[in-house]
């Protein structure tokens, strides 16, 4: 389908928060369009959004919507892309999806660029971008793998409302006007919309993101524990989570803890090794206070790592800050570092 031009390319959810990033992004990169389709769902068709000077109107996501498209980059909620990216498949376009979805299928590759790149090429027409919170994390840590080598990782996550859509923002918003004016803060969104209780997240902090499952973890903490194990092809790694969110709007903020398989190691070698890896930057200055936060990290598109020191108890113990931008990196960066991919490679 490909023609002089270049590649048609679809954006399925393209009026939320990350296919709005993900737009944004394009019309930055140098990725050889041809046509470019906006799709969403019935109730955001016929909205218009300028790309390239051109004023393109969404239209209702729908099979024959990918009928001559060679790449379709999907972030409209996992039921959307059950139900269509199959069909976006069988019409020939290569998906590469943002939900939940798809990214544990043994079929599907599940991809940080800078960390896996290679599986791209096994896919099946689907392609899983992983979770926001695993990707930032797995880009700090695989190129200390490829050192050092990892026998443990322990996360504790600090992460932005954004992650929960357009509609926490705003929750944010309205209980922080709320809160200062001394009246009783509404609640119907966080932690998860459609669980049984929801609490503010102004001024607070909720240890839940997304629902329990039985073993008592969240499914954010599992999807971090098996997505991490995929991606970095350690089936065995033992790897623990705790996601907590934060009234803040936008980037994720982590504490990890690693074990290293190489004994005598100081803060000061993993940091080397961090500086040469790619897509990651490291600020990391005690002395002047220098260290990555979420609000540094906004709308940027490299995961950045601080605070690195040796853990006092263990000698191949570590502890790191890594602080991402979920909506940039965690999300429509990564999943167009992926259709970056496909091109270059000759993948599709």
């Amino acid at each position: 389908m490909e023609n002089s031009n270049g590649y048609n390319l679809a954006v399925v959810g393209a009026t939320g928060a990350v296919g709005q990033k993900i737009v944004q992004l394009l019309e930055k990169k140098d990725l050889p369009i041809n046509d470019l389709k906006l799709l969403s769902s019935e109730r955001s068709a016929g909205k218009k959004i300028v790309f390239k000077n051109r004023e393109i109107t969404v239209e209702a996501a729908e099979p024959d919507s990918f009928e001559a498209v060679d790449i379709a980059l999907f972030s409209a909620g996992g039921s959307i892309s059950k139900r269509l990216a199959p069909e976006a498949v069988k019409r020939g376009t290569v998906v590469v999806d943002n939900t939940s979805a798809y990214r544990m299928d043994d079929d599907v590759p599940l991809v940080v660029p800078e960390v896996n790149e290679d599986d791209i090429k096994k896919h099946n027409g689907i392609i899983a971008n992983p979770n926001c919170s695993t990707i930032q994390m797995v880009a700090a840590l695989k190129p200390l793998h490829e050192a050092y080598g990892l026998s443990r990782i322990i996360v504790s996550t600090y992460q932005a409302v954004s992650g929960a859509g357009n509609s926490a923002n705003e929750e944010l918003k309205n209980q922080s006007k709320q809160f200062l004016n001394n009246e009783e803060m509404t609640a119907e969104l966080l932690p998860v919309k459609g669980d049984k209780k929801h609490y503010p997240i102004a001024f607070n902090a909720l240890p839940q993101i997304d629902v329990f499952q039985e073993n008592g973890y969240t499914f954010e903490e599992m999807k971090m524990i098996n997505e991490s194990k995929k991606i970095l092809h350690l089936p065995e790694l033992p790897v623990s989570a705790t996601c907590v969110r934060l009234p803040f709007f936008q980037s994720h903020a982590e504490s990890v803890y690693v074990d290293v398989d190489k004994d005598g190691l100081s803060a000061s070698d993993l940091q080397d090794v961090l500086r040469n890896a790619e897509g990651v930057i490291v600020e990391d200055d005690p002395a002047n206070q220098v260290y990555p936060t979420p609000l540094s990290a906004m709308n940027k598109e490299e995961v950045f790592v601080g605070r690195i020191r040796k853990d006092m108890d263990h000698d191949n113990g570590f502890h790191l800050w890594i602080v991402s931008d979920n909506l940039i990196k965690g999300a429509a960066w990564n999943t167009i570092q992926i259709a970056e991919r496909l091109i270059e490679n000759k993948w599709l």
